[in-house]
């Protein structure tokens, strides 16, 4: 067994989301095509460095990009991270570098989201995350693109009593305004050329290095660390799984989680 392999315990939590076999041809092996799937994620091999252990590189692919297609990626993520503490919630973002292999996708109407900056072009993960640093929901841009315009889809789900941290760069009347309208508070420090200066608590915004944490941690799976994957939606499922793979880590280490 790889150390890269799903454990007894992730397999438990994961194999009742999986999608119903269907009826005919049986499904190769579920399990071997997803620890094949993982073993990409976190080391970062092309897809045809594939260990013949895990079966046809095809397949594994395969099953990647049609359960991407289909959400099943998104509605496992959904149903993983269900049990988030609402309480206090960070949002931020941290850009990956793209490898040239990412860079060659053919320009169009897709959004690849890649842009131009001075470390070449890069993509911005956004991520909102809970007090155990676990993410809750994510998102995708270009690498310059300012953090706010990703803000409304990633804060529009927000329980009452919910306190929002977040820096300078979320500190806009729209997202402060959608904040306060789900019952929740915004702790944003205010940017200096504010003229009116909302309410702020340094002692809870202190807590903002959870999510600091969490893109470090995200980024030990190589397949996130640098951007290999063309397609912005294939590169997206991966950070839902590496996701899922940390949230799994947490259930398996406390008990008292599951």
């Amino acid at each position: 067994m790889s150390r890269y392999d799903l454990t007894d315990f992730e397999w438990s939590v994961i194999e009742p989301l999986l999608p119903n076999k269907s009826r005919g041809v049986p499904r190769v092996d579920d399990r071997r095509v997803l620890n094949g799937i993982f073993w990409v994620l976190r080391s970062g091999a092309p897809w045809r460095d594939l260990p013949e252990r895990y079966g046809p590189r095809t397949t594994s692919y395969n099953r990647f990009v049609r359960w991407r297609k289909a959400g099943v990626w998104g509605r496992m993520m959904d149903a993983i991270t269900a049990a988030y503490d609402s309480n206090i919630q960070m949002i931020d973002s941290t850009s990956i570098r793209a490898h040239q292999q990412a860079a060659t996708a053919k320009r169009g109407d897709r959004d690849h989201c890649l842009g131009r900056s001075r470390g070449g072009l890069t993509t911005k993960i956004h991520a909102v995350v809970d007090t155990q640093g676990l993410p809750i929901r994510l998102g995708l841009t270009a690498g310059q693109a300012h953090d706010g315009q990703i803000a409304n889809e990633l804060l529009n789900h927000l329980g009452p009593h919910t306190i929002v941290l977040a820096d300078k760069a979320y500190d806009a009347d729209c997202i402060r305004t959608l904040i306060e309208e789900q019952g929740a508070t915004p702790n944003i420090p205010a940017k200096s050329n504010r003229k009116w200066k909302p309410c702020f608590s340094k002692r809870l915004y202190r807590e903002r290095n959870l999510i600091e944490r969490f893109f470090s941690r995200l980024k030990h799976f190589r397949r996130i660390a640098t951007r290999y994957d063309k397609l912005a939606d294939n590169f997206f499922a991966m950070i839902q799984l590496a996701s899922m793979g940390l949230w799994l880590r947490t259930y398996e280490s406390r008990p008292n989680m599951h």
